[in-house]
């Protein structure tokens, strides 16, 4: 992320701003922070993802929002756009523009050479306060690795499922998912 060289943003001003926008921003502590591009293995993943689980969960309750869907964290005051989400109770948002979601069940990001650490270390931070999280999923765009993060009982993040090679399936047992790595790595290119 990279920071405008800006005031002090309320939230309420980002609001406006990134309702207006063409492009998305996340916002943090009073910061606007431009959102960059992604490559073609962090499209085609995030792409095989929302498909592989939106057809999951046809005729199901729960749903499937890509990276254009904001979330907020009311406890961080952080505003991000995750790669991929389930919802599986009835959505909950900030506000009557119905534009931002508050009850994730799972999140996935897809990590990049640049966005990796951010995702494994502050922002996993961050959404580990959001009541309704129970999986973070993280999937690795340079080389064949996932891993699922989940609440336990006691409410702490241990890693519960990873996969690290074609053969292996990856699971979301929270909404009862197993992705086969084939499936989430279909078309990607130069992988290691």
């Amino acid at each position: 992320m990279t920071a405008q060289p800006q005031k002090y943003y309320s939230e309420g001003e980002y609001l406006d701003i990134e309702r207006d926008a063409g492009y998305k921003s996340e916002y943090y502590n009073g910061e606007i922070f431009a959102m960059a591009g992604a490559g073609h293995n962090h499209n085609r993943i995030v792409e095989n993802l929302s498909i592989e689980i939106g057809g999951f969960f046809k005729g199901k309750s729960c749903r499937t929002y890509s990276s254009d869907q904001r979330i907020h964290i009311p406890e961080t005051f952080l505003y991000t756009y995750p790669d991929l989400l389930i919802v599986c109770d009835k959505n909950q948002y900030l506000d009557d523009k119905k534009d931002t979601i508050l009850n994730p069940t799972v999140i996935i990001e897809v990590l990049s050479e640049s966005t990796e650490a951010y995702d494994r270390g502050q922002k996993f931070h961050f959404y580990r306060s959001i009541a309704s999280l129970q999986e973070y999923v993280l999937i690795n765009s340079r080389s064949f690795a996932a891993e699922v993060f989940r609440k336990n009982e006691e409410g702490l993040w241990v890693l519960a499922s990873e996969a690290y090679n074609l053969n292996d399936p990856l699971e979301i047992a929270s909404v009862g998912l197993k992705l086969p790595m084939t499936d989430i790595y279909a078309q990607t290119e130069d992988l290691i």
